[in-house]
C-alpha cells in the first residue's frame, strides 16, 4: 500500500468557529463530524479535523497549496474580512502577498491564533 496523508487534528478555540473560517475561505463543502471533531474535507478525503482541547493551543503551521483562482477569491475574501497578513513569515512584510517559488504566497493566523500559508506553487 502507498503512503497517502489522511487526517489531522487540529486545536481550536472554537471548533466551529474554526471549520467554517476555511470551509468559507477555501471553498469547501460540509463533512460529516463526529465526538469532539468538526470536519473539513480537502480532496482525496484529507481531513482537517478541529478540536477544542483541554489545554493552552500551542500555534502550528499549516500550508495549503491551491490553484491561482482560489488563490484570488481566497485572498480577496481575507483582504475584505480584515485579515491581517503578510508576504512573509517573518512577518515584516504586512498587508502584501509574495512571488516565491514562482508562484504566489501569504500568510496569515486563523482563529485559533495557528500561522496558515496559502501558495500556488509547491516549494519542491
Amino acid at each position: 500500500m502507498s503512503v497517502t496523508f489522511n487526517h489531522t487534528i487540529i486545536a481550536a478555540k472554537d471548533r466551529n468557529e474554526s471549520a467554517r473560517f476555511f470551509r468559507e475561505l477555501l471553498e469547501l463543502p460540509e463533512a460529516p463530524s463526529w465526538g469532539p471533531f468538526t470536519n473539513v474535507q480537502l480532496d482525496g478525503g484529507v481531513l482537517l479535523q478541529f478540536a477544542e482541547p483541554p489545554v493552552e493551543i500551542q500555534m502550528q503551521h499549516y500550508a495549503f497549496l491551491l490553484d491561482d483562482d482560489l488563490f484570488d477569491r481566497a485572498y480577496r475574501r481575507l483582504c475584505e474580512a480584515g485579515v491581517e497578513h503578510w508576504a512573509d513569515p517573518q512577518m515584516t512584510r504586512p498587508g502584501e502577498t509574495n512571488t516565491e517559488h514562482g508562484g504566489r504566497g501569504v500568510y496569515f493566523k486563523d482563529p485559533a491564533g495557528h500561522a496558515i500559508e496559502l501558495i500556488t506553487r509547491p516549494y519542491l
